[in-house]
């Protein structure tokens, strides 16, 4: 038996995202790791581009992606 494999991008596309500082919202339809960014030991920093129907362009929000247990 053999499990699926994912990948944490796969896994927040199609998300909904909804930023508390910069209020807006939208769906994600892109993530891509990002590098230079540090939010601690056992975090990964992702940038996620967001199509917010109140906006005419997407928007862009770093996020922290635990990985690990």
């Amino acid at each position: 038996m053999s499990a699926k494999t994912y990948s944490i991008e796969s896994l927040l596309v199609g998300k909904n995202y909804r930023s508390r500082s910069r209020n807006f919202e939208g769906v994600i339809t892109h993530a891509e790791k990002r590098e230079g960014i540090w939010y601690g030991d056992g975090f990964d920093a992702y940038v996620v581009q967001i199509n917010t129907p109140a906006y005419l362009s997407d928007r862009y929000a770093t996020v922290a992606v635990k990985i690990g247990e």
